[in-house]
């Protein structure tokens, strides 16, 4: 996926349409001069509706919409006529799409499974027809509501990448050529900081009948959680995976247990919520290093997560790393 392509966040000014106002009419007809009220009902004005497009990967489509309208409604006439409704406006966006309001940061709703199509504004309701106000002591209404005024508001569309496994490390600890080694994907993989910029998604087939889905997310560094090099636009993507699989490699300037410390601190610093999902760890580019500092290396291993040393390279461990993160996931 090409990068300028990988929109994540758009921020939108939306309107939804107003409601039309009630009549107020009387029946007029041969032989009946004064006839009692039959004003109809305005429409109601036009939702704003987010709907899942499963064939959408990112907010692409939004990048360069600063506007959305809908219809306002048609307001009632004589003859007990309602008015038409005002048209919804339908907004397709891809899986993961989170609605917050702008101002407060509230998350308004989430677009998570594939049959997802959810009312974000609601249009205003059309007024009542003077027809609605006739009582036993009151025949002869000459009044109506008018319809409820359109709400108007900004709001931000984020997108948080929907995988099983999301990669958490830092840039060159193997994230990318682990998910060329799996999967089909075709990332970009190079030996310089952030050489990925965007997510990427891989199925990995584990056995027959046993597949998930892999992200690649752009490396964390310290200070992510401030916001600090790709900061959120990274740490928000693994909010949505199921397991965590933390990459460290075995060339690390730092100790194992350090570089896996200061890992956990940016997820905890963004969200503590994060820790509660499970956790391999997975050590990196374990071709370089022979038995001897391997074994010297477990020594250092943080305490409390499964983990195992791999090569993409060569395939050491691959494919007992799918078979760990399939159960994982399968508890």
């Amino acid at each position: 996926m090409a990068e300028q392509n990988f929109v994540d966040y758009v921020k939108i000014f939306f309107r939804t349409g107003k409601g039309g106002a009630g009549s107020t009419h009387f029946f007029r007809g041969p032989g009946t001069p004064k006839g009692g009220p039959d004003g109809g009902d305005g429409g109601r004005g036009g939702h704003i509706i987010l709907k899942a497009e499963p064939q959408e990967w990112t907010l692409l489509s939004l990048k360069y919409t600063k506007h959305i309208f809908a219809e306002d409604g048609k307001g009632g006439s004589g003859g007990l006529k309602t008015g038409s409704d005002g048209k919804d406006i339908i907004v397709k966006v891809p899986l993961g799409t989170v609605a917050k309001d702008a101002e407060t940061g509230e998350i308004l709703l989430e677009i998570t499974e594939k049959d997802d199509k959810k009312i974000l504004m609601s249009g205003g309701r059309g007024g009542k027809g003077n027809n609605f106000f006739k009582s036993s002591t009151n025949q002869t209404p000459r009044y109506a509501q008018p319809g409820e005024p359109a709400t108007e508001r900004w709001i931000i569309l984020e997108l948080k990448v929907l995988a099983d496994v999301g990669l958490v490390g830092f840039p060159n600890a193997g994230k990318s050529t682990l998910l060329s080694a799996v999967s089909a994907a075709k990332p970009k993989i190079g030996d310089y900081p952030f050489t990925t910029l965007v997510p990427q998604l891989g199925i990995v087939s584990v056995r027959p009948g046993q597949n998930f889905v892999l992200a690649d997310i752009p490396g964390i560094i310290e200070g992510a959680h401030l916001g600090k090099g790709i900061g959120h636009r990274f740490l928000r993507h693994i909010e949505r995976n199921s397991v965590l699989l933390f990459m460290i490699p075995a060339d690390t300037d730092r100790s194992l247990s350090q570089e896996y410390k200061i890992l956990i601190n940016e997820l905890k610093e963004f969200n503590p919520d994060l820790l509660d999902k499970p956790r391999l760890l997975a050590i990196t580019k374990s071709d370089l290093i022979d038995a001897d500092l391997e074994k010297m290396l477990r020594k250092t291993l943080p305490k409390g997560i499964p983990a195992l040393f791999i090569s993409s390279v060569t395939g050491k461990n691959i494919q007992q790393l799918k078979d760990t993160l399939w159960e994982a996931l399968n508890p």
